[in-house]
C-alpha cells in the first residue's frame, strides 16, 4: 500500500459518510436544486417545504459527506455543491452521482417552489435596474467600466467564432457592446429585463439597422429566440439568480461548434457591490464556470485574466459547444 493512502479504516470511514449523505431521496432532492444554483438555508426551506432545524440537519450531513459546501456572499451564508475530487476515494462515484441527478426530472411540486424563488430573485434584481437605470454607469464604473474588458472580450469571441452570423447579447446595458457586435454580426439581439435599460441601449444602437432588442427574462423566454452563433454574457451573470441555469441555456441556444462568451468578476470581497451595483453573486472562480459549462455541454477555449482595478479583477473566457 502506498505509504500515503489512507488506512482501510479511514476510507471505510470516509465512504460510509458520502453514502450516508446520499442515501436519503430528499437529500438527494436537495443535490438536484443546488445543480441549479446556490441557495441560503432559508431560501431551501422554502423549495423543500420544511423547517429551518430539518433543513440545517441535512445540510450538515451532507457536508460532512462531502456532498455540499458553504459559501459566503456579503452577510450570507449560501449552499452549493461541491465538486467530485478526482484524486479522492470517491471521486468517480461522485461525478456519476451528480451526472445521474442532472439528467433527471425534479419532483413538480420541488420544482415548483425553485421557480418561485428564482422568480423573487430575478424580480430585486429587475427592479433595481428600473430603478437605476439613468446612474448605472457611474456606479458599474466603480467596480468595471466598459472599456475596461470590451476590446478583449470582442477579440476573444472573434477570433473563437470568426464566421458567426448571429449573436444574442443577454443583458446588454446600455448598448455599447451591441454596437461592437452589430459591425461583426450579420444578426444582433439583445435581451433585457428592465425597459428601462432597453430603453437607454435603443439610443446607443439607433443607427444599426441589424440590432434586435427585446424585453424578456433569461432563460424563461429563450424557446422565443431562434439558434444563434455567439451568445454573450458580459459583466451580467453575477446579477443573475441562477448562474448555472443561464449557462446551461445559452448551451441550449447556441448552434452545434457555437461559441458562449463570458465576461465577468473573479471572487471579490466588496459586500457593499450588492446594494450599490445589484450584484447577487461576488465574483466568480474559475473551477464554477468551467464546471457549470462542462455540464451544459460546453469546453473551455480561452481564458484572459484583466489588471486588477479597486479590488476588482476581471475574467474573459470563451467556451465552445461540441458539435459532434
Amino acid at each position: 500500500m502506498n505509504a500515503q493512502a489512507p488506512s482501510t479504516p479511514e476510507v471505510t470511514d470516509h465512504l460510509a459518510g458520502f453514502l450516508k449523505a446520499a442515501g436519503d431521496p430528499l437529500r438527494l432532492q436537495v443535490l438536484q436544486v443546488l445543480g441549479q444554483s446556490s441557495f441560503g438555508v432559508l431560501e431551501l426551506c422554502d423549495i423543500m417545504a420544511m423547517k429551518q432545524s430539518g433543513m440545517s440537519h441535512h445540510l450538515k450531513v451532507l457536508a460532512q459527506g462531502g456532498l455540499v459546501e458553504k459559501r459566503r456572499e456579503g452577510n450570507s451564508i449560501f449552499y452549493r455543491r461541491r465538486l467530485p475530487q478526482p484524486d479522492s476515494v470517491e471521486g468517480a462515484l461522485h461525478s456519476a452521482l451528480l451526472d445521474e441527478l442532472d439528467e433527471g426530472e425534479l419532483n413538480d411540486q420541488v420544482a415548483a417552489r425553485l421557480e418561485l424563488v428564482q422568480n423573487q430573485r430575478a424580480e430585486q434584481s429587475r427592479a433595481f435596474f428600473a430603478r437605476h437605470a439613468e446612474h448605472l454607469d457611474a456606479q458599474q464604473e466603480l467596480i468595471a467600466d466598459y472599456d475596461q474588458y470590451a476590446e478583449q472580450a470582442a477579440e476573444l469571441l472573434l477570433r473563437a467564432c470568426p464566421d458567426g452570423q448571429q449573436v444574442l447579447e443577454i443583458g446588454p446595458g446600455d448598448g455599447q457592446f451591441l454596437a461592437e457586435l452589430a459591425s461583426r454580426f450579420k444578426r444582433v439581439i439583445g435581451l433585457d429585463n428592465a425597459e428601462a435599460m432597453l430603453a437607454v441601449a435603443r439610443q446607443a444602437v439607433a443607427k444599426q439597422q441589424n440590432v434586435e432588442l427585446i424585453l424578456g427574462e433569461w432563460p424563461a423566454n429563450a424557446s422565443t429566440l431562434p439558434a444563434v452563433d455567439a451568445v454573450v454574457l458580459n459583466m451580467v451573470l453575477h446579477h443573475l439568480p441562477s448562474p448555472a441555469t443561464a449557462i446551461r441555456a445559452a448551451a441550449r441556444q447556441l448552434n452545434d461548434d457555437g461559441t458562449l462568451l463570458i465576461t465577468d468578476l473573479c471572487p471579490h470581497d466588496q459586500h457593499w457591490a450588492h446594494e450599490a451595483c445589484g450584484d447577487v453573486w461576488l465574483g466568480f472562480e474559475e473551477v464554477d464556470l468551467v464546471n457549470w459549462a462542462g455540464r451544459a455541454g460546453l469546453e473551455l477555449q480561452e481564458t484572459q485574466f484583466l489588471a486588477l482595478r479597486n479590488g476588482f479583477q476581471v475574467q474573459v473566457r470563451t467556451f465552445r459547444k461540441n458539435g459532434k
